[in-house]
């Protein structure tokens, strides 16, 4: 299974669908809530949320569903980078709920070497995430320093410091 990729993996327009989606739970939202010190009602409270907000029930904080979908896109777009270095734009464009499932995929926009090292560049990206009905809740566009494959090569390869497994004792 691959895990990021090199720059020279990396091709402008080449869209990345993540797999698994992610089903949000209210205790995975509460707890993320609770974790991060937001404690807005629309969040926590459902008496609040059913009884004064216009969709009448808890919605998911949005910061949990960027960080999903940011999770998400490591082993296709980050599981390799030297360093994150922007998030350009962040939108929520839709509300989720307890029990939606959330999906991504990350399109590559541009990518460009280091102007500074020969080892390494910038891939450019943007991340859609959206609901199990197809429905975008999430978009942001953010810029990822990767490695090039000759940095890989001199720090040990696709791997660098796994080890070896030792050979089991012998059994009698």
């Amino acid at each position: 299974m691959q895990f990021g990729r090199s720059y020279e993996e990396f091709e402008v327009g080449a869209v990345y669908k993540h797999w698994p989606g992610k089903t949000v739970t209210e205790y995975d939202d509460h707890l993320f809530c609770l974790l991060t010190m937001n404690h807005h009602p629309l969040h926590l409270d459902a008496n609040y949320a059913g009884e004064t907000t216009q969709f009448g029930k808890n919605v998911v904080v949005g910061n949990y569903i960027y960080s999903i979908l940011l999770g998400m896109s490591v082993p296709d777009v980050s599981g390799k980078a030297i360093a994150n270095l922007e998030i350009e734009s962040l939108r929520h464009v839709a509300p989720t709920f307890h029990g939606d499932t959330i999906y991504g995929e990350t399109i590559v926009l541009d990518k460009w070497e280091s102007k500074s090292k020969d080892d390494r560049g910038v891939v450019y990206v943007e991340t859609k995430g959206y609901k199990q009905d197809g429905t975008v809740v999430c978009l942001f566009k953010r810029k990822v320093m990767v490695p090039k494959n000759n940095y890989l090569d001199a720090r040990g390869g696709e791997q660098p410091g796994r080890p070896v497994p030792a050979e089991p004792p012998a059994t009698n």
